[in-house]
């Protein structure tokens, strides 16, 4: 039985940039063993046709795609590709190129991120609020919202509002509890819910009183209408 010589690309070097695949990475590793300075410029240079080919077709109309190739392809070559690039174009090393300052993140919560920064935010500025009625008002719905929070983050399970009060307390360092004989957390909100549609209806009576205000000229326009009618009819007498 004949033994065939195998060659598996596991056994290859690696592909630096995967987008051109392997045949463009050997195809410039043969460039570089060009004796002829003429032959091997010309094979570079249709080989970055060919890589324009095989790339997206939006990005050839990009300003600094062809600078971009250039640079692809003397990096492939491990910089060691005696050619001359367009002018204009300005091989840059890795290394050497201008990399953009990281990018700062936002200061996020670290714990109970299922209630979100806003409820963070909110017990922040009740922690500073003075005691009394309003602060004991506005812990009660930062407390309905936390719950309102958790049961959409955690719909399969049942939410207390024990855990609500423990997670507040937790959350505020000890700073803030619900005051005693509070509603229910489902209360709360439920009212919130229909104080929003008392507004609304509210809203909507406005427009209806504008529909009273109408119809109070209609019944003017009826009354002048039977006052010429019955000045007719004195008329005929």
């Amino acid at each position: 039985m004949n033994n065939l010589d195998i060659e598996y690309n596991t056994e290859k070097p690696n592909i630096r940039f995967p987008e051109y695949g392997r045949s463009i990475q050997e195809m410039i590793q043969h460039a570089i063993t060009l004796e002829s300075p003429q032959k091997r410029q010309k094979t570079v240079e249709a080989i970055i046709g060919l890589m324009i080919q095989l790339g997206p077709q939006g990005n050839r109309n990009m300003d600094d795609y062809r600078e971009k190739l250039w640079n692809h392809v003397f990096a492939l070559a491990n910089y060691e590709l005696d050619v001359t690039p367009p002018p204009g174009i300005i091989i840059r090393k890795e290394e050497d190129k201008p990399k953009p300052e990281p990018l700062g993140y936002l200061n996020s919560a670290t714990r109970m991120r299922h209630y979100g920064n806003s409820v963070h935010a909110l017990i922040q500025k009740a922690i500073e609020m003075p005691d009394g009625p309003k602060k004991e008002g506005f812990v009660e719905v930062i407390a309905s919202y936390m719950k309102l929070a958790y049961k959409t983050w955690n719909k399969e399970h049942y939410v207390s509002d024990d855990i609500v009060k423990e997670d507040l307390e937790i959350l505020s360092n000890g700073k803030l509890s619900l005051h005693e004989g509070h509603d229910s957390l489902d209360k709360l909100a439920a009212g919130a819910g229909k104080l929003d549609s008392r507004v609304r209806n509210n809203t909507g009576g406005n427009g209806g009183g504008g529909g009273r205000r109408r119809g109070g000229r209609n019944r003017g326009g009826s009354n002048r209408s039977n006052s010429s009618n019955n000045s007719g009819r004195r008329r005929k007498r």
